[in-house]
């Protein structure tokens, strides 16, 4: 009897877990799958454009993923918010008014940083062609990450808010929007005219006005949503909750920049040692992507889960939230490896045909990649998942640090080493990506394992929402 007891917090926790990450897991899975229907379309124009493309997303990429961080960090403020006074109606509708202010304007600045494509190009030394057809796509894709910062802040609201289930729905539909934007705009289908890798970034930009249009109309007819007016008085600031915002999500952004900068910057060093093995790179890397989404949709329940029991004042709860988290993300991860080292050709005919003799050399390349991709699926799962728990707590800042390290020091240091010094090229270069990415694990999980030590589950008394 006393087991069933010590157990039924564990399996309530489980539940609730995989009842919000579910849907996050998902939506997150759908969001790459947008992501492959552009790779899908490009790769049919050929392997330079391709290529193009896995340049521009690179930065692109960095930038969005920094700028989603950035304004994530509405999420835990939200969760504490609801545990320490639910439905705390004024503090949630504060935070997300300013979240989405802090969307429009740095998603401005992060458009300024993607027009430095082109220059960065030319200084890492990449082909003219590849250049010429990565600058005509950057110059049109950049208008769609205003919209796309948006998008994230909306998810998160409505996910802390318990309707996670929203943005799968929303996402799924972005997703038909993308695939016959891209159909229309690329090949001159439908009556539209015909742009060529152009036509991609079109798509991009339709699909993120899209779905921002979607987000408002379920908040507006949702009855939990609706109540709290997060679109009233918008001009109304609040500059205390921006700082906040900031303060707990500019170490968020770096973090994320510090691990999906080294990722774009292995982009860059493909470019230099050849087209093929940096086509195979962006192939196999989608496939790693896609898999990771699950524990990033785990990482991003545990911030909800901890940061309501961290309003809450309850270290139990806390603590059960994070293992239960970092639990569930591992155990995909193993599928993951498994399903990489057992069936890779099924995986990679997801973006391409690996049986069509003109992708015979991409092939041989993404084979070896995906190896190594496997090797690091389960410390790829768990750093992402410690790190959201840990956000949940709001703690950002040591963990940004040990970020910076991990991918840059030993990370970026062995994959230029193997990369460039050893006859592994590409491989040696994912190497080095296994190397952070298992640093990056062990210290993370060591430090959430020593919350309570450190002193992370203490809740200010000035975090108190006041009465609205």
């Amino acid at each position: 009897m006393s087991d069933a007891r010590t157990l039924s917090p564990w399996r309530t926790e489980i539940g609730a877990t995989f009842r919000l990450a579910w849907p996050l897991a998902l939506a997150n899975l759908l969001q790459m799958l947008t992501y492959a229907v552009d790779v899908i379309f490009i790769a049919r124009l050929g392997e330079a454009p391709l290529a193009a493309s896995a340049i521009t997303v690179a930065l692109f990429g960095l930038v969005l993923w920094a700028l989603s961080g950035l304004t994530g960090a509405v999420a835990p403020l939200i969760a504490e918010e609801l545990g320490a006074r639910a439905p705390a109606l004024r503090p949630v509708r504060r935070s997300v008014r300013m979240a989405l202010w802090l969307a429009v304007m740095s998603g401005a600045a992060g458009m300024g940083l993607c027009l430095l494509l082109e220059p960065i190009m030319r200084v890492t030394g990449q082909q003219e062609e590849i250049i010429g057809l990565a600058s005509a796509y950057n110059l049109v894709v950049v208008w769609s990450l205003i919209p796309m910062v948006i998008n994230n802040v909306l998810r998160n609201f409505v996910s802390a808010l318990g309707r996670p289930v929203f943005a799968t729905i929303i996402t799924a539909g972005g997703i038909g929007v993308n695939a016959l934007a891209n159909y229309a705009f690329i090949f001159g289908n439908l009556g539209a005219p015909e742009m060529g890798i152009r036509g991609a970034a079109v798509a991009t930009i339709m699909t993120g006005v899209a779905v921002t249009l979607a987000y408002i109309v379920a908040i507006r007819l949702d009855p939990r949503l609706h109540r709290y007016h997060i679109f009233g008085f918008w001009w109304r600031p609040d500059w205390s909750r921006l700082v906040k915002i900031v303060r707990v999500g500019t170490p968020i952004a770096l973090t994320i920049t510090a691990e999906a900068g080294i990722f774009g910057a292995a982009a860059f060093l493909m470019g230099n040692i050849g087209t093929s093995q940096l086509a195979a790179h962006t192939v196999a890397l989608q496939i790693a992507a896609l898999a990771f989404q699950v524990p990033f949709g785990m990482g991003q329940a545990a911030t909800i889960r901890v940061g309501y029991f961290f309003g809450a004042r309850d270290r139990e709860g806390i603590m059960r939230a994070g293992w239960t988290a970092i639990a569930m993300g591992t155990a995909f991860m193993m599928l993951t490896a498994s399903a990489m080292i057992a069936i890779p050709m099924p995986l990679l005919a997801i973006y391409i045909d690996p049986w069509a003799p003109e992708n015979a050399v991409l092939v041989a390349f993404a084979l070896q990649y995906l190896i190594i991709a496997a090797a690091f699926q389960l410390f790829d799962g768990v750093q992402a998942v410690a790190a959201g728990a840990l956000r949940g707590l709001q703690d950002t800042r040591v963990p940004m640090w040990i970020a910076i390290f991990s991918y840059w020091v030993p990370g970026m240091g062995v994959a230029l080493a193997l990369g460039f010094a050893t006859p592994l090229q590409g491989k040696g270069v994912w190497i080095g990506l296994a190397t952070g990415l298992i640093v990056a694990a062990l210290l993370l999980v060591s430090r959430w394992h020593r919350r309570d030590r450190l002193a992370l589950t203490i809740r200010s008394s000035a975090a108190v929402p006041q009465p609205a």
